[in-house]
């Protein structure tokens, strides 16, 4: 039998589902050789070291969860079908979840800062038109339900063994009735 070709690809990919089953505390050279079939040895040698291969799997862990909700999205109500899009990917993949939600972001010093790296800035101007409030006002309302979704997503993704997504569903919608109607009292 010929010897198997380990690329970073195939690590990168054993490393990536290591995780999305174990969660990213499993990601290990050991764990990885075995998922792969082989020594340590190639591994080592994609690898300087594991906050480099971490990175690379949260890369593609990313770019998991761009795909997962994208394809969740109902383009008749693109706000409230990606909140739960979001909720989904956390009771189906709470491991990617966990490390979307997780991991490091630099260079974040205000919550301005951190909704203009995690939105959409199409996505102010669509809830603007679509509820007919300002465009500062679905700001407010978007970023408050991105703070929500994450914090009950979070929690969803812990749960064992499980909390009903309708009863988690019924939950965003109460918080978003809350926070619509604090935007439009807090006119600017």
């Amino acid at each position: 039998m010929p010897k198997q070709r380990i690329t970073k690809e195939t690590v990168v990919q054993a490393a990536f589902e290591i995780a999305r089953n174990s969660g990213m505390e499993q990601v290990m050279v050991k764990t990885i050789a075995q998922k792969i079939g082989c020594s340590v040895q190639p591994i080592y040698s994609y690898c300087n070291n594991m906050d480099g291969l971490r990175k690379d799997v949260t890369e593609r862990v990313n770019a998991f969860v761009q795909n997962y909700i994208s394809a969740g999205i109902d383009k008749n109500d693109v706000f409230a079908s990606t909140g739960k899009s979001y909720i989904r990917l956390a009771k189906e993949e709470p491991n990617l979840f966990k490390i979307f939600i997780l991991h490091n972001r630099s260079n974040i010093t205000s919550l301005d800062e951190l909704y203009q790296s995690e939105t959409n800035p199409e996505m102010a101007e669509l809830i603007s038109k679509k509820l007919n409030i300002t465009v500062s006002q679905a700001k407010k309302l978007h970023l408050n339900m991105l703070i929500y979704t994450i914090g009950i997503g979070t929690i969803l993704s812990v749960a064992s063994p499980g909390i009903s997504p309708d009863e988690i569903y019924e939950q965003q919608e109460t918080a978003y009735k809350a926070f619509l109607s604090h935007a439009i009292e807090n006119k600017e």
